[in-house]
């Protein structure tokens, strides 16, 4: 993504656009799928990993990333690209490879819609698939 893009995905979030933000924005969408604090505290070693975590938090309280649990006993953040800061287009499916422990981005396979029982509110939805990638299935054969 162009910084002009990423400033102006910030923006449509309500989040201010400081150099590590953009930065941090940067490296979430160049990945090309969720990534832990620690994947990125290793892409970003310049900046302090207080920073980023406090990044990610700010990120996360105006919807600018998906919060992921994939079953690592971890948490990996992805950009969202909704042009929301209220209302999430940008919901779809992750796959979480038992072999080399990534989780992957399944954009084509949408949440399912879920009719819950009155009084219910729902906040998050967290859709995973468990198996293993391409890749790695590839190195067993």
């Amino acid at each position: 993504m162009e910084t002009s893009e990423i400033i102006e995905l910030l923006e449509e979030h309500s989040v201010r656009a400081t150099a590590n933000r953009i930065e941090l924005a940067r490296q979430l969408a160049a990945a090309g799928r969720p990534m832990s604090l620690t994947e990125l505290e290793d892409e970003m070693p310049t900046v302090d990993k207080s920073n980023i975590f406090r990044s990610l938090m700010a990120f996360r309280e105006h919807h600018l990333v998906h919060v992921i649990e994939d079953g690592s006993n971890g948490v990996r953040y992805e950009l969202c690209m909704s042009h929301h800061d209220d209302h999430d287009d940008d919901q779809h499916s992750h796959f979480f490879c038992e072999v080399c422990l990534k989780t992957y981005c399944l954009e084509d396979i949408k949440i399912p819609q879920v009719e819950l029982p009155a009084g219910y509110e729902l906040h998050s939805v967290n859709y995973v698939l468990k198996g293993v990638c391409p890749s790695c299935a590839a190195k067993r054969h």
